[in-house]
């Protein structure tokens, strides 16, 4: 789940990779950025927490400019906040019943519930992916080479 404010810094974000990592010209970064949010609007139309403005600002957390994220937790009531941003989401101020896992950890703690569910996704994906195409092997090696995700693929890989 996400609030309106997670999916604005994410599309941020990602104008920034694709300029900066994959070089592409601003225009086509802003339209493949528009479009990942429209996507994930659409697609997952029951993921966007209402109301989370209330709970902005009360945690206290070394950098105010994520309070919003900890405040669509709270308000979507989440079990967890997933990020690499470990320092500034301090346990201490993380409201009980929310966990901060890194992405690679998360990956391998969904994967772990059903390989088979989690390959077949990941196949599914393949069909999808058109320019360029992919295969699974390219897309676990994705996981595995830029986003560290080597538990979840050596899951992945064992369904096989």
């Amino acid at each position: 789940m996400w609030s309106s404010a997670i999916l604005d810094e994410l599309e941020h974000c990602e104008i920034d990779k694709y300029t900066t990592r994959d070089g592409l010209p601003l225009a086509e970064a802003e339209t493949r950025s528009a479009r990942l949010i429209e996507q994930l609007r659409r697609f997952f139309d029951d993921a966007e927490v209402p109301n989370w403005e209330p709970c902005d600002g009360q945690f206290d957390l070394p950098d105010r400019h994520d309070e919003h994220v900890v405040a669509a937790a709270v308000a979507g009531h989440a079990g967890a906040i997933v990020t690499d941003n470990l320092k500034d989401f301090p346990a201490e101020k993380i409201p009980h019943g929310i966990q901060v896992v890194v992405p690679r950890e998360f990956a391998a703690n969904t994967v772990a519930v059903s390989p088979q569910a989690a390959l077949d996704a990941v196949s599914k994906m393949t069909r999808r992916l058109i320019d360029p195409p992919m295969s699974v092997d390219d897309i676990l090696a994705v996981l595995r080479d830029r986003y560290e995700m080597h538990e979840a693929v050596a899951l992945i890989n064992d369904a096989r």
